[in-house]
């Protein structure tokens, strides 16, 4: 699964909405694995002044924090090319202290549902089955899977946070993941691909992205790396 082949295809797909709609609207996840996407995304010709990035999710910490999603997509997608674009982050602030998680996620949502429909969704997920930060163990993930749910983000605490990122999150709901026009989730390692055999054998809250695998609602396009 080259990077520059799932860039290439994300690019094209920005490009057919632009000439469509006169602008396109992509969404990114953090973490590390989708660093080498970024990277080659941001090279590709396309009018990325008429793109507007945002995220499936984000730790509750400055956007200016080492560990924040909206620093790592800063640093490693709106580069070269794709600096023109527009960069909508879910946490806006700068520095602590934050308000409280449930009030960050709902100014996250009024700022993704003002930057408009998504046209290209960037999953990722993790060997535990998780996506954006719907992970098995947070305790509202039932209300975060609920697709008659209508908030566009929650907050996730989660009670044993990883050790890496202990941090509470917001996090789109399933509802609006799903409310994108296209999906792509890009997998490699032996880990996340027996991960996802197990997530694509049924719909179970033990594999969040089961429920992405799962539906008929939105297009996924799965690019493995064997």
């Amino acid at each position: 699964m080259p990077s520059f082949s799932v860039a290439k295809d994300i690019a094209q797909r920005l490009a057919a909405a632009i000439e469509v709609r006169g602008g396109a609207v992509l969404c990114v996840s953090g973490g590390k694995s989708p660093i080498a996407l970024f990277e080659a995304l941001r090279v590709q010709p396309i009018d990325w002044s008429r793109v507007r990035v945002t995220l499936t999710d984000e730790r509750c910490v400055p956007c200016t924090h080492p560990d924040s999603n909206a620093r790592l997509v800063l640093q490693h997608l709106l580069q070269d090319r794709a600096s023109a674009a527009q960069f909508v982050p879910m946490v806006a602030q700068t520095s602590e202290p934050l308000p409280p998680p449930f009030i960050l996620a709902q100014t996250a949502s009024l700022a993704l549902q003002a930057a408009g429909r998504v046209d290209v969704l960037v999953l990722g997920m993790g060997t535990d089955g998780h996506t954006a930060s719907l992970f098995p163990q947070a305790p509202n993930l039932v209300e975060a899977l609920d697709l008659n749910n209508r908030e566009a983000c929650v907050a996730i605490e989660l009670p044993e946070p990883p050790a890496n990122a202990p941090y509470a999150r917001v996090t789109q709901t399933l509802a609006q993941l799903l409310s994108a026009r296209h999906i792509v989730l890009p997998l490699s390692g032996a880990d996340k691909l027996a991960t996802l055999r197990l997530a694509r054998l049924s719909i179970s809250n033990l594999y969040p992205i089961s429920h992405v695998l799962h539906q008929t609602q939105t297009p996924v396009a799965l690019w493995l790396n064997e």
